[in-house]
């Protein structure tokens, strides 16, 4: 990320927050070093949430955007991740995941807010 967020490098102390601006996408924080564990995340997800539910109104869109809709709201939009002496202040395993719930989805955007000193 610093090449995207340059300014991160200059804080010693802070805080970074990170918002995604949709509603069938989400954020979390999880394991990052072994893939398997994303694959889990998606395997589990689409046997809790399914597509195609009789009962779902809204699919218009297609029959996974509800599924995503009710997946962004379980994992959630934001997350916010200490900062030390320029640099994300994660677990050894941790990564921030950007979680894509639609079959086809168009592009996503971040809003990253950097507070510190």
């Amino acid at each position: 990320m610093l090449k995207e967020l340059p300014e991160l490098q200059q804080v010693s102390v802070g805080l970074c927050h990170v918002f995604i601006k949709h509603t069938s996408a989400s954020l979390t924080i999880n394991e990052n070093a072994d893939p398997t564990v994303r694959k889990d995340f998606e395997s589990y997800f689409s046997q809790a949430v399914p597509a195609d539910e009789p009962y779902y109104q809204h699919t218009l869109e297609g029959s996974d955007d509800m599924p995503a809709h009710l997946k962004s709201s379980i994992l959630g939009s934001s997350v916010s991740v200490p900062v030390s002496d320029g640099r994300f202040n994660l677990g050894t395993w941790q990564g921030i995941y950007l979680c894509e719930h639609r079959d086809h989805a168009s592009s996503r955007t971040l809003v990253v807010t950097l507070q510190g000193e």
